[in-house]
């Protein structure tokens, strides 16, 4: 095996290798929350995987954000300028609930007796107004290391534009309490906005510790097997950077297992020819969806890590995801007024769904797709797990059928419903709440369960074609094996964008190539071909908040080219916003650099398989419940995904089912197997 990909995630922990003949292998085995490693080596051992011999090791999984949204990360301190101790807590005074009565802010993850103020002050220009007392800051540190914490964010006031006093805070910790993880902001991001800097600062350090331990486990255990290649760790932004990188800045890893299946999609849309797709992906726990539009992946410049309302923002790079609780662990049950819920608490891996067998006994989505008949009982996971409908039944009956006085098929019918009701809204969010028209897109589904209802949710959204690519159930490790080294670094730097400040600018550009190539030499030493370096200025018409990036000319930014820019801008702002202001002045605030390296993979090169002559035959028919059908089932052809070729062509209603996930799709559907072997779906009109 050449290289392998593993993804962690609520339910199941996913695994695909590649050789040098860009065959695949997968594995899946259910997730080891007491012990993430665990599932990983399970997963290698069925996956045979020749670990001396692989010389790429790429991971992605859910344990920084976990970490976050369970509040299990290290007891955190923060240190900050004098006078500043309460930015944390305060934030912004942005209303995210207006109608909300009863709206509480959620506690901080560093409580207010652990917030800690040094005397220094750095100006605006990065100048130093009150140099730092070090005395006072010793016996800080002392106490600190005496008060049970396990790491400190250190967040000073303009330490972007002058981190001298952050990092002679770094020295003395270094000196008097070198065990401790300390995240010294500037070194995460150096843009203004001080409570997105803290914030940023303080996730860095209340994950650090827990990833760091996870890390360091199965970088040991690894190498106890004979592995000796690399390890990357998969990015929020869609790229991937080294092991050492991630254990300093684990932050960068909160979103590092569903990007991946993002970037994979991007990869199938490229060699579907479909440059307009919306990536979907319904996992164990939770469904997620993204944009991928002229084959760029859409990225944010920053993210709320548990939802804009209640969350902590992280200002770095995210490809941009909008995540809902309903997932194939989703349980389903009944509020106090009578209406059925889906979610967004899930049964996860342990004890999983009521048809594992595992001693759950709450309904979930998966119980309702197995009652339903949409999911086969004896092929789950390739027969290796075999699903218990009686417990399905007796689950969905217990909890959501009796209580409401439904029958037992309206029950389950009830929670699907609900589900893609709810799946659909998220899709809307990243499509129409963006301006864009989802009927234009196609719709990639992955995930194990999100084959079984992609097809009902493009219906709803009468989106006319749904594509399921090879492996759907391992596409996030399949995704990973696309990525690219990526670095996004930024500085920010106010002034008028005018032709006199232009060489300021590119000073500045220059420096943050160089310090951006430095970075990723760390990673993976001196690279055989040149990476990809783009440059962008953050422009905004004066009086604005918010900035638009605007790639920099080639050439580099000059006085000759700086009216270019400028109209650029202009033109870049009427597209995203419907007006421009070409006689009002422009600010820039900063600057932006990204480099990246795409990886030397075998992905992608296996041979071409022989094409279909004659029709598809069934392995059996099943009694099965449909979307917008009637109540009762009706006999639908199933069909195994491994006996399908390029070229043939199955007339809805019907079923393709294969070890990790199925595709449902309905009358009026038409479902044709292209040569990749991605099994494409153009939707009938909605029911």
């Amino acid at each position: 095996m050449k290289q392998i990909a593993a993804d962690i995630g609520g339910t199941f922990t996913d695994l695909t290798a590649v050789d040098s003949r860009g065959v695949f292998s997968t594995a899946k085995t259910l997730t080891t929350p007491h012990d993430h490693a665990e599932g990983v080596l399970d997963g290698l051992d069925k996956l045979g995987a020749d670990l001396p011999g692989t010389e790429l090791f790429l991971h992605g999984s859910t344990i920084a954000i976990n970490t976050v949204l369970q509040r299990a990360g290290a007891a955190t301190a923060l240190i900050t300028t004098e006078g500043f101790r309460d930015v944390y807590e305060i934030g912004r005074g942005n209303r995210s609930e207006p109608y909300n009565l009863f709206f509480g802010k959620p506690d901080p993850l560093v409580p207010r007796r652990l917030r800690r103020e040094v005397r220094e002050r750095v100006l605006v220009d990065g100048s130093v107004r009150t140099p730092l007392d070090v005395t006072a800051a010793r016996e800080l540190i002392t106490e600190l290391k005496s008060s049970g914490v396990q790491s400190v964010a250190v967040c000073l006031l303009h330490a972007y534009a002058n981190p001298e006093h952050e990092l002679e805070l770094g020295r003395l910790f270094t000196e008097l309490w070198p065990e401790a993880y300390v995240t010294l902001s500037h070194q995460i991001m150096r843009e203004y906005r001080e409570y997105e800097r803290t914030s940023t600062a303080v996730l860095n350090s209340y994950v650090g510790p827990v990833v760091s331990r996870y890390l360091d486990s199965l970088t040991t255990r690894l190498e106890a097997r004979g592995f000796r290649g690399r390890l990357l760790i998969m990015q929020s932004n869609g790229g991937i950077m080294s092991v050492e990188t991630a254990r300093q800045s684990p932050v960068r890893m909160m979103e590092s297992g569903p990007v991946a299946g993002v970037i994979g999609a991007s990869a199938l849309a490229a060699g579907l020819d479909l440059p307009r797709l919306i990536s979907f992906d319904m996992g164990g726990t939770t469904a997620k969806t993204s944009l991928v539009k002229d084959g760029q992946v859409d990225i944010s410049p920053g993210y709320f890590i548990g939802g804009y309302a209640t969350g902590h923002p992280m200002a770095l790079p995210v490809v941009n995801i909008v995540e809902v609780g309903s997932g194939g662990g989703s349980i389903a049950w009944v509020d106090p007024a009578g209406a059925l819920k889906v979610g967004p608490v899930s049964a996860g891996a342990a004890p999983g769904p009521a048809c594992y067998g595992r001693g759950g006994d709450r309904p979930t989505v998966t119980d309702a797709n197995l009652v339903l008949g949409r999911l086969g009982a004896s092929r789950f996971l390739g027969g290796e797990m075999p699903l218990d409908r009686a417990a399905a039944e007796a689950a969905i009956t217990t909890h959501v059928a009796e209580p409401l006085g439904l029958d037992l098929l309206a029950a389950a019918r009830g929670i699907v419903t609900i589900a893609d009701a709810q799946m659909s809204l998220a899709v809307r969010a990243v499509s129409v709440e963006k301006g864009e028209d989802p009927r234009t897109f196609a719709l990639v589904a992955t995930g194990g369960a999100g084959p079984l209802h992609a097809v009902s949710i493009a219906r709803e959204l009468r989106i006319g074609t749904v594509v399921v690519p090879v492996l759907p159930g391992q596409f996030s490790a399949k995704g990973m094996l696309y990525s690219e080294v990526r670095h996004d670094l930024t500085r920010t730097h106010l002034a008028r964008f005018e032709p006199s400040t232009v060489e300021q600018y590119a000073i500045t550009l220059k420096a943050l190539g160089a310090e951006a190539w430095a970075r990723l030499r760390a990673d993976v030493g001196e690279p055989a071909t040149a990476p990809v370096l783009q440059h962008f200025l953050e422009l905004r018409y004066q009086g604005q908040e918010f900035t638009i990036p605007v790639p920099v000319p080639e050439e580099g930014l000059s006085t000759s080219n700086h009216a270019a820019v400028r109209a650029l801008y202009d033109e870049m702002h009427d597209r995203l916003y419907g007006h421009h202001a070409a006689d009002e002045t422009v600010e820039a605030v900063g600057v932006r650099t990204v480099i990246s390296l795409p990886l030397e993979t075998a992905a992608g090169t296996a041979a071409e398989v022989e094409t279909a002559a004659g029709d598809p035959e069934p392995v059996e028919r099943r009694p099965v419940v449909l979307h917008g059908g009637g109540p009762e089932p009706v006999s639908c052809p199933v069909y195994d995904r491994e006996a399908l070729r390029p070229g043939h062509r199955i007339t809805g209603p019907a079923v393709v089912q294969e070890a990790t996930s199925s595709v449902v799709f309905y009358a009026g559907d038409v479902l044709t197997v292209a040569a990749d072997l991605s099994l494409v779906v153009s939707v009938g009109s909605p029911a």
